[in-house]
Order: structure tokens, then C-alpha cells, then sequence
């Protein structure tokens, strides 16, 4: 129960890697099975890039983890060709509710307006993740080597060797680029003697997974100070398969064995549903953590998701951060292995952002939950007493700000608007969805460059390998959203991202900024 039983398991193989003499090279080894490495060699093989993907388990592991998936990710998961799977299992939602003891002081929408392809979030265990990542990662080829540990590593500007420990004995590979995505306790960032920069908090939360039948709507409810746990807070959300994730805020000095305990956690449980007709599925207790490597890039040596961040789970930024990581790494490591090296300092210059503003946000949102010091709880309960009473107060209420893709304001890879414009995402901002023609924008997109234009003034001309995707007068909200008047348009980066926008589109302008997106 506290240590689920594994979800699904995968056989050991030998490679012929094992036999040879001397070290095999591969362009990239992607270090760590998870969603960040799954999602990274899914996207390298759909751009031609062979990778191997080595982990140290035999099995993706049971107990829910990480299960709210936000838009952003979702869209990157459908550009990959695996977001209908967890769609499909996932349960989806947009409305959150927050309770101050049993009152309801305000209710938000995660996604108001229509038109989008994908739900502002969907609920799905980890383990459901994994498991679709893998089955697409396996349908394309994925060179996926389970129960191949690294032991070892040497790094230099041009490459890394990797040292392989399998129940066969130990074997090298030689990497242009190893990119460790092997989690929070990270074995590569100890290998080359990383420390993380940022806090630990010390007040613990008790996350269960509770199996049950219940009528609650499909909403993310949380607590403070509620009448079945006073003094604290609480996180209920529904997860597939009539399992509920219940987090209940401990206070710093719980003993964390007496509190895993199952016959100390089903009373709380009872106490909060006023009855016990559930089943226990996992429990888990954790510290809040703040925290991330100075620099993402360490010569041919990257680190992507925990393994160079952490943040608290509350605010679903963790896993959604990982996953954006592989998002902009991919098409970069991609060029770089065609030439293009100078994208590699992009992708620590704009994940750093990233990471600075998902530790913030969770720093903020770890402050007001549990409060440290008596400013802190003052400022907490005055707020909480001002959402009761009036419509901004509702602002300052922080149960966890919820995960948003990062606009890289200061992008390398930007030109920056010379013109102000009514609307729309400016350069380095994620790009929103919006029907285009009988679907959506995000499924017209590829895996490339794209020139969105709207029809009128001079002809979209784009460099080679450029799509030019055109936007007619039918296309309200998708005008209305990026601000297209006639002539203007927007290039899109491979991972979504606005490079430039122009308010009439040259070949000249296009071609300048195709240059700059790619670090020419």
C-alpha cells in the first residue's frame, strides 16, 4: 500500500552494444524512463534523431505521483501522437473551488472560452502516462533498455562517455549528447558533483490515494482550515477508476513512519468523508522543495525535468515543467546534431526562466498554505478574510497557482516587436489554440517552423522547409486571438513558441528572423 506494487514490468535484453570492443556512439542517451526522458526520445525520433534510452528499473512504478496534466503538456503530447490514450483514460476538468472551514470563498475557471482543442487539465496517474509513453516510444522504434543503470560518467565539450551496469556485466557508449533526466535524486548530477541551489520547507504533507465511490463533481477542491482537519489544508481531486488523491498538510515535526501508517491514515480519511467505505491504494509523505541547478547545461552533459528542477506539487508544475524541458530541448539537440550548436545555450537561458518562475510561483504558494512565521500567517488570514467579502480579495488567495507555459520574455532566440500591437502572444510567448478552417491550429502545426499568416497585403514567402499556414477572414478567434489585421502574421517555433510577428509579412522579415530563431 505505502510501496504499490509496480504497474507494469518490461524484460531485460542484451544489446549488441554489450559485445562490441570498443564503445558504440550515439548521437543522444537520454538517461531516465519517466515522462521527461519518454517524452524527449518520442520527439527525437520524430525528427529523425536515433537515441538510446537507457533506465535503471524494470517496471514503471505503481502509486499515482504526478497526476494533473495540464493544456500545454497535453498539446505537446498530442504533436507526438500519444495525448488520445490519456485523454481518453484521463478525467478532464477546468473548475477549482477553494473552502476557508466549510465556506466556499470563490470558485475560478481554468478555461473560460471555447475553441480549444485540449481541457485546461486532465486527472491521470502517472503510472497511465508512463504506460501510453512507452507504447508510443516501442510503435516508433525507441532503442528503450531497461534495467541498464549508469554508473559511471566522463564529459567533455564534444561528448560523454557512459559507463552501463546490466545483470550481463558493464559496457560503455559514447554520446554526443547525454542528457540526464533521471529524477530528484538524480545519480548524474552527482556524478559530476552538482549541488541544487534553493530551500527545503519543513512543513510535511500526507498525500493517499483512496479508492471509492463518491458523487463530488469532477473539480479540484481545497481547504483551508477545514472542520475534518483544523488548523491545516487539504487537496481533494478525482483521479480514473474511482480513485480519489487526498493531500492533508502534517505539521513539521510528524513523524513521517507513524504517519504512513495505514491505521493512522484512515482515520483522517474517515473524518474527512464522514464514512469508511474506501480502500486504500498508496500513501506517500512529503516536504515541500524549492530548488534547481545553477545551469541546465554542463558541456555535452543537459539535465532536464527534477533531475534540474524541483518545485512543490501544489500548482501541478513539476511533471508539466519536465515535460515543456523536453519541449524545447528536442528540435534544439536536433539542429545541434546538424550543425546548429549555438541552440544549446538557448535551452538553458529559457528553461532557467522557466525554472526561476515555477520555483517562485511555488515558493509564494508554499508560503501562504503553510506559513512560517507570524507576518506570514497574518497576511495569510487577512487575505482570506478579504476573499470573503469582496471580488479582488479573491486575488491574493493562493492554493496553488496552477501550471502555465513560461513566455521567454528575454529570448536569444526572439526579435522583439519594434511596433506595439492591439493583441496576441508577443515573441518567446506559447502560442494559444484556436479553430483553424474544420480543426484546430495545434493539429495544423508540424514539427518545424511555421509562418502564420492572414491573407491580404504582400504573399507569404517563407524559407525552405517553412509552412505557411494561411488564416482567412472565417477564422474569427483565431484572428482575434493573435491580433492577425490583413498581411500580418506570426513564426512559430518548432516547440510553439513565438519567434517574431510581423504586421506585414516580407520574405526578408521572415527570413532575418528564421536566422535569429536558429541562432545563425
Amino acid at each position: 500500500m505505502t510501496a504499490a506494487e509496480p504497474f507494469a514490468r518490461f524484460a531485460y535484453q542484451r544489446h549488441a552494444d554489450q559485445a562490441r570492443a570498443k564503445p558504440a556512439s550515439h548521437p543522444v542517451v537520454i538517461i531516465g524512463a519517466g515522462p521527461v526522458g519518454l517524452t524527449l526520445a518520442i520527439d527525437l525520433k520524430l525528427r529523425g534523431i536515433d537515441c538510446v534510452l537507457l533506465d535503471d528499473q524494470d517496471r514503471i512504478g505503481g502509486g499515482s505521483r504526478a497526476i494533473c496534466f495540464a493544456k500545454r503538456t497535453l498539446e505537446i503530447w498530442d504533436r507526438l501522437g500519444c495525448a488520445a490514450p490519456m485523454l481518453d483514460k484521463g478525467v478532464r476538468w477546468n473548475v477549482g473551488k477553494v473552502f476557508q472551514h466549510e465556506e466556499l470563498l470563490y470558485r475560478f475557471d481554468l478555461q473560460p472560452e471555447s475553441g480549444h482543442k485540449m481541457p485546461a487539465f486532465i486527472n491521470l496517474q502517472q503510472y497511465y502516462a508512463e504506460k501510453f509513453l512507452v507504447d508510443r516510444a516501442q510503435a516508433l522504434g525507441v532503442d528503450l533498455r531497461w534495467l541498464h543503470r549508469v554508473i559511471g560518467l566522463q564529459s567533455g565539450d564534444q561528448g560523454a562517455c557512459i559507463t552501463v551496469e546490466t545483470p550481463d556485466g558493464i559496457y560503455l557508449l559514447d554520446a554526443r549528447f547525454a542528457i540526464a533526466c533521471d529524477g530528484a535524486r538524480s545519480p548524474m548530477r552527482a556524478m559530476l558533483g552538482l549541488e541544487f541551489m534553493g530551500e527545503q520547507f519543513e512543513d510535511q504533507f500526507l498525500i493517499a490515494d483512496v479508492r471509492m465511490t463518491a458523487d463530488f463533481p469532477v473539480e479540484r477542491w481545497f481547504w483551508f482550515d477545514p472542520p475534518f482537519h483544523g488548523g491545516q489544508s487539504c487537496l481533494l481531486h478525482k483521479q480514473p477508476d474511482d480513485v480519489w488523491r487526498i493531500d492533508l498538510q502534517l505539521s513539521p515535526d510528524a513523524d513521517t513512519e507513524h504517519e504512513r501508517r495505514p491505521e493512522v491514515v484512515r482515520p483522517r480519511i474517515e473524518r474527512m468523508l464522514g464514512h469508511d467505505e474506501f480502500d486504500l491504494e498508496w500513501i506517500s509523505v512529503y516536504r515541500f522543495q524549492c530548488r534547481r541547478l545553477e545551469r541546465f547545461v554542463h558541456g555535452a552533459v543537459i539535465f532536464a525535468g527534477d533531475a534540474a528542477h524541483q518545485v512543490s506539487p501544489f500548482g501541478a508544475r513539476g511533471a508539466n515543467s519536465g515535460v515543456q524541458d523536453a519541449d524545447n530541448l528536442g528540435w534544439k539537440l536536433a539542429a545541434a546534431l546538424r550543425g546548429r550548436t549555438g541552440l544549446i545555450a538557448s535551452y538553458d537561458q529559457e528553461r532557467s526562466q522557466a525554472a526561476d518562475e515555477n520555483i517562485l510561483n511555488s515558493s509564494r504558494a508554499t508560503d501562504f498554505i503553510a506559513p512560517r512565521h507570524k507576518a506570514e500567517a497574518r497576511f495569510r488570514n487577512a487575505a482570506l478574510a478579504l476573499a470573503r467579502q469582496t471580488e479582488f480579495g479573491k486575488r491574493f488567495v493562493n492554493s496553488g497557482r496552477l501550471s502555465t507555459p513560461t513566455a521567454y520574455a528575454e529570448s536569444p532566440l526572439s526579435r522583439m516587436d519594434t511596433t506595439p500591437w492591439a493583441a496576441g502572444p508577443p515573441p518567446g510567448a506559447p502560442i494559444p489554440d484556436a479553430p483553424l478552417g474544420n480543426g484546430y491550429l495545434s493539429e495544423t502545426l508540424g514539427q518545424g517552423f511555421a509562418l502564420l499568416h492572414r491573407q491580404g497585403g504582400a504573399e507569404a514567402k517563407g524559407a525552405e522547409g517553412l509552412a505557411i499556414i494561411e488564416v482567412f477572414d472565417q477564422d474569427e478567434a483565431l484572428i482575434a486571438r493573435f491580433g492577425l489585421t490583413s498581411g500580418a502574421g506570426y513564426l512559430i517555433r518548432p516547440d510553439r513558441h513565438v519567434a517574431a510577428r510581423f504586421h506585414q509579412v516580407t520574405h526578408a522579415a521572415v527570413t532575418a528572423a528564421l536566422r535569429k530563431a536558429n541562432a545563425a
